[in-house]
């Protein structure tokens, strides 16, 4: 049966095991079912034609010694280490910025809260919070709006 995929025509082709049953077996539910063993191990072809999509993709080996590194190209690689040292730092910062914002949010939804509901509790100080953590479900229905973001 020839089978057709992405413009591609192919036919495909089974991998087949030579199995042996095995000596353990029973009832289950009102069938049948063994263990079956692999006769001989299988291995696989380490020289491969790939082919992707109707393009052909072969792989190289490794030819020789790697060239040894030039001391110009040693500085890109610190100067983008830099660069993700900086970006880091800059995520850090929106996220804290981002939770310390949800708290304040937070808070002044339970001052508000017992204020309306008229207890006298100083809750100005109260934060409900584990290692520094804001409530996963408080961060899905309390937090800032994403059409304000756009």
């Amino acid at each position: 049966m020839a089978l057709f995929y992405r413009g591609v025509d192919y036919t495909p082709s089974s991998a087949t095991a030579a199995v042996s049953p095995g000596k353990v077996g029973g009832r289950y539910r009102g069938l049948d079912w063994r263990f079956r063993h692999l006769s001989k191990p299988v291995v696989l072809p380490t020289n491969l034609d790939l082919l992707y999509r109707g393009v052909a993709h072969h792989l190289k080996a490794a030819e020789g010694p790697a060239q040894p590194v030039q001391t110009a190209e040693a500085s890109a690689p610190v100067a983008a280490n830099g660069r993700s040292h900086v970006l880091d730092e800059l995520s850090r910062r929106l996220m804290m910025s981002h939770q310390r914002l949800i708290r304040i949010r937070q808070q002044s939804m339970l001052l508000r809260g017992t204020e309306q509901i008229g207890l006298h509790v100083n809750v100005r100080n109260f934060w409900n919070r584990i290692q520094g953590k804001v409530h996963p479900t408080f961060r899905l229905n309390y937090d800032r709006s994403r059409v304000s973001m756009s």
